[in-house]
C-alpha cells in the first residue's frame, strides 16, 4: 500500500475588501502648520488580526493603523488617523499554513488599498498626502510569535 504524499494545493482568494472604521482629526488646523518650523514626528502603528468566520475555509483579516502626526517643536497634534482596513478571504491550505497566509499574505495584498485611502484622505485635508512605507508583515508575525512563546514565562516570574 502506498502512501498519498501529495500536499494540498494552496488557494487564496479575496472575497470582499472594505472599510470597517475610518477616523481622521486634524484639531489644530491650519495654526498648527503656520508655526511649523521642521519635519513633523510621524508614529505609526499597525496590527493584523484574523478570525474563522461560520463558513468553512472563509476568514476575515483586518489591519488596524493608527497614525500621529504632531509637531516636533511642541508635540500638538497635525493629525490622528485611525483606519481599520479588511478583507473576507478564502483559503484552502494544510492548517500548519493558515496562520502564516492569514497574517503576512493577506495583509501583503490589503496594504496597497489601506495606503492609498490613507494618502487620500490626508490630501484631501489639505495636507501633503502621507506615503507610508512598505510594511514587513512576516516580521510583525515573527514578533507575534515570538511575544506568545514568552507568555508563559512571564506568568511563571
Amino acid at each position: 500500500m502506498t502512501e498519498n504524499t501529495q500536499q494540498q494545493p494552496i488557494q487564496l482568494q479575496i472575497n470582499s475588501q472594505y472599510i470597517k472604521d475610518l477616523s481622521f482629526e486634524a484639531p489644530n488646523l491650519p495654526f498648527v502648520l503656520l508655526e511649523m518650523k521642521s519635519a513633523p514626528l510621524i508614529t505609526i502603528d499597525v496590527d493584523v488580526q484574523a478570525q474563522k468566520t461560520n463558513t468553512p475555509d472563509s476568514f476575515i483579516v483586518e489591519l488596524k493603523t493608527k497614525i500621529n502626526v504632531q509637531r516636533q517643536e511642541d508635540k500638538k497634534a497635525i493629525f490622528i488617523c485611525e483606519l481599520i482596513y479588511g478583507g473576507l478571504v478564502g483559503i484552502t491550505a494544510p492548517p500548519e499554513h493558515i496562520q502564516p497566509i492569514l497574517l503576512v499574505e493577506v495583509p501583503h495584498l490589503l496594504f496597497p488599498y489601506a495606503r492609498a485611502i490613507l494618502a487620500n484622505i490626508t490630501r484631501e485635508s489639505g495636507l501633503p498626502p502621507l506615503q507610508i512605507n512598505p510594511i514587513d508583515f512576516a516580521g510583525l508575525y515573527r514578533s507575534k510569535l515570538a511575544a506568545v512563546a514568552q507568555e508563559p514565562e512571564k506568568k511563571d516570574a
